[in-house]
């Protein structure tokens, strides 16, 4: 895999990568790969806009169908100036993997548009979401595909989605988008259960060789939703957050950084982590957020964008254990040199999919019209996660595997169980 590809043709390449290997692994028939590889379907959309100062823009969104072999295509929407074609399918054949992982009945999708919505008003991002969403409603719809956050949005433009497809169809469809506001049918537990699965995921893992996450050392590259919320809850198990990094740059702390003080810094106006004031600075910018690979801790929790660990990152990491709360943050080659190095690697399509998992929870609410307490709801993704990881260890030590190729395995063989089962039309 050459390392003059572009990122996003690297993601791709590396999600078909995973499925076709574990599809040779299964010795899977002629033909049955490609059809599980492929994308069911693939939408550009042209998005025009008017910007507050009255002048017209033109933006470019996706949205793709990989697999809904298992039910409605599941998947967020990312708003993100490097938001591509490529990623977006690399990022909804992951979703497939992972709700198969997690023995959902949803298959995988994922949505983007190429913006930075900071540069954005609130009129703006909203008349841009609506547009959107208007060309996708033939293809949305609680049995179609439900999408939800992802980078660059959140529960308000969530609300937006509900209601421009709800408008289209002439009353509320609650069921249609997941990760919306809890005042119009959303989850307790959702903004903080994809931390909170890939803290799960640590715990688990680490049980396993000995690292109990009570009193490890972790370092958390990225602190947005996933990384904060995973700095927070593992902080809270007793585990010391030595080290945490974003966009800004990267801080650390040997003894444990206060988190609590480096959330009410960020709630005070510090742009970065880098700004709290609250560890040693080991860096500014990008290149000084990759600083965090290299620090001294039992744990890495890589949960900003993906492509951000390749193998000579990789050889630099110290940590016994790598919990990917991103989507791809490692290549295949950096796999590979933590494989040599006997790192664990726990792969993302499992330690990140407390948030598909919370998805699915909060549209079970939206079809019986109840509504969970959020310990009940923290509970059954727990309890999920936990079901998973026995199912993934159990597969790795059988087969003498990596959780890597386990999991892809796992997520491969039950789609094309599930295709075989179907039959092929006609």
């Amino acid at each position: 895999m050459s390392s003059s590809h572009a990122p996003k043709e690297l993601a791709l390449e590396s999600a078909e990568f995973r499925m076709r290997q574990a599809g040779e692994w299964l010795g899977l028939e002629d033909g049955l790969i490609e059809t599980i590889i492929a994308p069911r379907r693939i939408l550009e959309v042209s998005i025009p806009f008017r910007r507050d100062d009255g002048t017209r823009d033109h933006l470019v969104g996706w949205r793709v169908h990989h697999n809904t072999t298992r039910g409605p295509a599941k998947g967020g929407i990312r708003y993100h100036p490097g938001v591509t074609r490529d990623e977006v399918v690399a990022l909804a054949i992951g979703m497939s993997l992972k709700t198969a992982i997690m023995n959902l009945p949803l298959g995988g999708a994922k949505g983007g548009i190429a913006i930075d919505p900071k540069t954005l008003t609130t009129g703006e991002l909203e008349r841009i979401t609506r547009r959107y969403v208007s060309e996708l409603i033939p293809f949305l719809g609680p049995d179609k595909d439900v999408p939800a956050p992802d980078v660059g949005t959140n529960a308000q433009v969530m609300a937006w989605v509900l209601d421009q497809y709800s408008a289209s169809v002439g009353h509320i469809v609650p069921g249609v988008v997941t990760g919306k506001p809890i005042e119009l049918g959303g989850s307790l537990g959702r903004e903080s259960a994809t931390g909170r699965g890939a803290v799960e995921a640590a715990a688990l893992a680490g049980e396993i060789i000995g690292l109990p996450l009570n009193g490890a050392k972790i370092a958390i590259q990225g602190y947005g939703q996933v990384g904060a919320w995973a700095a927070r809850l593992a902080n809270a198990r007793g585990a010391k957050i030595v080290a945490v990094a974003d966009v800004g740059g990267a801080i650390h702390n040997a003894r444990g950084l206060d988190i609590a003080m480096i959330d009410r810094k960020m709630r005070e106006g510090a742009r970065s982590v880098t700004a709290t004031e609250c560890g040693e600075v080991l860096g500014k910018g990008t290149d000084g957020s990759a600083n965090i690979f290299a620090v001294d801790c039992d744990i890495l929790m890589p949960c900003a964008l993906g492509d951000a660990v390749d193998e000579k990152i990789a050889s630099q990491i110290k940590a016994k254990l790598v919990v990917e709360g991103a989507n791809g943050p490692l290549t295949p080659k950096a796999d590979d040199v933590l494989l040599e190095r006997g790192i664990i690697v726990v792969p993302d399509v499992y330690a990140n999919a407390g948030g598909v998992t919370c998805s699915y929870l909060e549209q079970c609410q939206n079809f019986a019209h109840l509504s969970w307490d959020e310990d009940e709801v923290n509970e059954k993704v727990i309890s999920l996660m936990q079901s998973a990881f026995k199912r993934l260890h159990s597969f790795s030590v059988e087969q003498k595997m990596p959780y890597r190729l386990a999991a892809s395995v796992l997520g491969v063989k039950t789609i094309a169980d599930s295709h075989r089962m179907r039959g092929l039309h006609p």
